[in-house]
């Protein structure tokens, strides 16, 4: 029987949060369990492991960065583990491709003591953008959420498990990080790309307390601390109410317009069940 439902997400923008939580409370109240809502997208979340316990069942996503799960998120991940509870693995794309993400962050489950049952790859609003996949996920996302829940609950109250994990698409061994690329086709280098702090700021602090890496000064929002480490997950920059946080670096400007420009149809939903 299954007690509690656990519903596990890195959210920066809040659309895997959307997804995630509604797959969740959607199993939960089909199975009268309880629902547990964690968010790891803080640095203080993730310090330290979360164990789900056998009699749990844990729905857990993560947004698609380059087309795999995002690298600074593989060490906490390899900390959440069980004895056998089942899980149903969820990544959000940004209306490009999720290549390889799903099925990476499947393989991490299964090898952290995992049964996955089902799975999802979503759509969400592109983090560099205001116009790719905008509005998403959107109501007909939902839907298709509700619908990976009502075959998770299938496979939850079948009396038979199935003995291999849960068949998605993705290359294994996994490929290599799907290559950046500007308007000209040729490849660009973000890695290192920060957003620059116009005099529109008025300290307020916000974009460093949703900062998941914890990398801007709370005191000064122009100045980055610690490591300085910048995943480009828009937070910052979207959740501002000034408008204060922005790009100039070229490639990081040209990439964005080359996929706004190559990748403006809908993007698929994709169920593994």
């Amino acid at each position: 029987m299954v007690k509690k439902v656990c519903a596990m997400y890195f959210s920066a923008t809040g659309t895997t949060e959307k997804i995630v939580t509604r797959i969740g409370a959607d199993i939960a109240s089909a199975l009268s369990a309880e629902l547990d809502l964690f968010s790891f997208t803080r640095p203080e979340e993730r310090a330290e492991p979360k164990i789900i316990p056998e009699d749990e069942v844990l729905v857990i996503g993560t947004p698609v960065y380059a087309g795999r799960v995002p690298n600074v998120l593989l060490k906490y991940l390899d900390t959440v583990t069980s004895s056998g509870a089942m899980a149903i693995p969820v990544v959000l794309y940004g209306n490009r491709n999720y290549d390889d993400a799903l099925i990476e962050l499947r393989d991490i489950l299964e090898k952290n003591g995992f049964r996955t049952i089902a799975a999802g790859a979503f759509v969400g609003a592109h983090a560099f953008s205001y116009t790719l996949a905008k509005g998403r996920p959107d109501e007909a996302d939902i839907e298709l959420a509700h619908e990976l829940a009502v075959k998770a609950v299938e496979k939850i109250k079948s009396p038979e498990l199935p003995s291999t994990p849960v068949a998605v698409k993705g290359r294994s061994p996994i490929g290599p990080y799907y290559t950046p690329r500007g308007l000209d086709g040729n490849p660009v280098s973000i890695l290192k790309v920060r957003p620059l702090t116009n005099d529109k700021c008025d300290s307020c602090g916000l974009c460093a307390a949703l900062c998941p890496m914890g990398s801007i000064n709370p005191e000064n929002p122009k100045e980055y601390i610690g490591k300085g480490i910048c995943i480009k997950c828009g937070a910052c920059v979207k959740k501002c109410p000034k408008g204060a946080k922005y790009y100039t670096d070229e490639g990081y400007l040209s990439h964005k317009a080359a996929l706004e420009r190559d990748y403006s149809r809908r993007g698929q939903v994709d169920l593994f069940y």
